[in-house]
Parts: C-alpha cells; structure tokens; sequence
C-alpha cells in the first residue's frame, strides 16, 4: 500500500523530514499543496493520488486532516491516518472547529498577510511557548521554508468525511498549544478512530516520528 504524506497550513514536504527516513521501503509520496483554498489542496492531492494507481493510505498533519478527510473518498484509499490533524464533519470549516473552543496559545502569533492570508510569526517566544521540544535546527529550516496559507483554507466547508466510511487511526499529541488537545480528542472519538497519544507539541511528524511510524504500520496492518 502507498502512503501518502500530506502537510498542515504554511508547510511543506519537510513537514516528514524527520519520518521519511525510517519509512525505509515503504511506498511513499509527498505533498506540496498550493494552500490556496482546501478546494484547491484537495484538488491537487486527488490528482496525486489517482495517479498512484493502487491503494493508498492517506496521513495528514494539522490543516493536512482537513485535506484528507475530502481526498478520502476516493476508491483508491483504504485508510487514513491523523497526525495532530483537523477530523472535520460534513458542512465544517477548519475556523468553525476551533472557534467552539478557547483559543489556543498560537493565536498570539498568528499574523495575516495584505490579502487575507495568514502566517505565524515564529520570533523566539513563538518557539519558546508553541514548539518548545523542536530543536534549534530544525527551527531554522521550518522558518526558511514555511509558507503563507489563504485564508480559504479555513473557510471552505468540507464535504461528506471519509472517515465515515474508512478506517481511520488518530495520534493526538497531548500538549499541542496550536490544535488544542481536547479538540483532537473530541474529534478522534466523533469519528470512531483508533486514537493513540504520546506528549509534546504540535509538531509531532517533526519531534515523535517513530511514534508516528508505529501507527502508520498499525494502519498498514490492519488494512
């Protein structure tokens, strides 16, 4: 079965920079969405994988679940795998999600762009507060390479989930700051999902993916 890696808002492939080394042989392709709209994004990840030709298993990070959660109901995938990701139902957008909760402490660096667009300002306090267990380094490399997102990433409304009809495992990273924890949870028990948590921030792919390797082979497994 293929995996395929799908990013959050303002990421890229890198994202996985930390998990694609243990993937070994693992069939894997990464995703570069436009962050235009989540029409768009999964517009552009459908395409990835219709082009695949066989059975997938989707994950998505963070936005990255909102985009696999429409991307999902294509024939060719039989999974899907949240990683501190967006679950939304049918009608949802990823602002109304997070509007029915308090504000998680991330909203303190959230900037928006002269169109609309929005990007998170990472100063050392962002780090300090937001990704604390992401070492100096890395740092470095997500500041260089993250992107704006337009504002229609959030906006747009999902359409019918996938995870109603396909087996789905979440991974809730228990001291997240950016997606609140009880989201996830709520989330993860709404949808039906095998639900796993390990500590840490919002970056999971990036600080635990050992932790995300071993749900994926779940996936793979069960699948």
């Amino acid at each position: 079965m293929h995996i395929v890696l799908v990013h959050g808002a303002g990421g890229t492939p890198t994202t996985w920079s930390e998990l694609v080394p243990l993937l070994g042989d693992r069939p894997h392709t990464l995703i570069t969405n436009p962050m235009s709209s989540l029409t768009d994004d999964v517009a552009h990840t459908l395409g990835v994988v219709e082009s695949i030709g066989g059975p997938v298993l989707l994950v998505g990070h963070s936005y990255g679940g909102a985009v696999i959660t429409n991307v999902g109901r294509s024939d060719q995938v039989k999974g899907l795998v949240y990683v501190a990701a967006f679950a939304p139902d049918e009608g949802e957008t990823v602002n109304g999600i997070v509007e029915r909760y308090p504000p998680a402490e991330v909203s303190k660096y959230m900037r928006r762009g002269p169109n609309g667009e929005w990007k998170s300002e990472h100063t050392d306090e962002y780090w300090n507060e937001i990704g604390w267990d992401v070492p100096v380094a890395q740092r470095h490399i997500w500041d260089s390479e993250s992107r704006q997102s337009d504002n229609r990433i959030f906006t747009d409304p999902t359409g019918e989930p996938a995870w109603r009809t396909k087996k789905a495992w979440y991974l809730v990273a228990a001291e997240d700051r950016t997606l609140r924890p009880d989201i996830q949870r709520d989330m993860a028990a709404r949808g039906g999902m095998i639900t796993s948590e390990v500590p840490g921030s919002h970056f999971t792919p990036r600080v635990r993916p050992a932790d995300v390797l071993k749900v994926i082979d779940q996936a793979l497994e069960a699948l």
